[in-house]
């Protein structure tokens, strides 16, 4: 399939339909293989170099298994059949996208909150986001959906979308490996910290154009969803906070969305019950509100819109180009 049709029947196919609990989907087999692959390694061995040796071969191999794994797949089904191969392709490079889920399950967390059921909302909110829900308020939980859908939209819409317009289903799905390594074993507690960084240094590898990306799109979009003023907002605090932040990638696309939404981010999270502080983006901001949160999940519609419009046109202009 040309790549720019790829692109346009994957996201419409990740619009229409999401990620349905009851489809098989190429992140569950990832996650089995990395399980399976730190079970194996971890009983093999033990010690701070056999760790980072272990966990970088684990976090070399997956994406490239899984990349054959895709590329094969979509060869055998064109092979049998033109159309099975279209649509091997297609729901291929959909299940890289995560469009739909994100804004679907974002919405439900407002939703819940609208009804006051703050006990709603924080289950909800606990599908979507790694750190512990189950005492925020209001306002917290408001931010937590803000922070989750400013970084969701960079590592679940434009970063697959930039590495299928680059490289086809096979490049998207090494990313996709990628992305999930580094939320499986890519964390700095005691138990991942030697054998997880490999995975958590390639995902920051793999996200840094993406992010940026994604920083400059939500910029615009702001200008179109939050009225005047919110896109130069959304560009001054970007440039000012983005590297603020811990993680190299996250912090653009949050800064970003704190001057898009006008909303105070950062701040205080507990994590399996251990207190991780994070530095304020847009400290001069409010806490954010239900308001803010419905503010940011339609800058991330229309920023994903821009996104794929974007990819798609530069899969048009190479293809003329060569």
């Amino acid at each position: 399939m040309e790549r720019s049709s790829l692109l346009a029947a994957s996201y419409a196919l990740d619009w229409l339909i999401g990620d349905p609990e009851w489809m098989p989907h190429p992140v569950r087999g990832m996650g089995w293989a990395i399980a399976t692959g730190e079970r194996v390694l971890r009983k093999s061995g033990s010690g701070k170099r056999w760790e980072l040796a272990t966990g970088g071969l684990l976090a070399a191999t997956v994406p490239l298994v899984a990349a054959y794994t895709a590329k094969d797949i979509i060869r055998a089904a064109y092979t049998r059949q033109h159309v099975l191969g279209l649509i091997f392709e297609a729901w291929l490079a959909a299940a890289c996208l995560a469009t739909r889920n994100l804004l679907d399950e974002a919405a439900q967390v407002i939703r819940a909150i609208d009804e006051g059921d703050v006990a709603a909302a924080r289950r909800r909110l606990a599908r979507i986001v790694g750190r512990d829900a189950q005492s925020l308020d209001e306002r917290e939980i408001c931010r937590a959906v803000i922070e989750t859908l400013a970084e969701s939209f960079s590592d679940g819409i434009i970063a697959p979308l930039f590495y299928l317009s680059l490289g086809g289903v096979p490049a998207g799905i090494a990313y996709k490996a990628v992305n999930t390594l580094d939320s499986m074993i890519g964390h700095l507690d005691l138990k991942y910290r030697w054998f997880g960084r490999v995975a958590a240094r390639l995902d920051d590898a793999a996200n840094w154009i993406p992010a940026r990306i994604s920083a400059i799109l939500i910029c615009i979009a702001a200008k179109m969803v939050c009225g005047r003023g919110s896109g130069l907002r959304a560009v001054r605090i970007w440039l000012r906070d983005g590297s603020h932040h811990a993680s190299p990638n996250a912090g653009q696309v949050e800064s970003a969305m704190a001057g898009a939404v006008a909303a105070r981010l950062g701040g205080s999270n507990r994590y399996d019950g251990e207190r991780v502080e994070s530095p304020l983006l847009g400290a001069e901001f409010q806490q954010p509100n239900r308001s803010a949160a419905v503010s940011a999940l339609r800058v991330v519609a229309v920023a994903s819109l821009l996104g794929v419009a974007a990819a798609w046109l530069s899969t048009r202009s190479n293809r003329h180009g060569g």
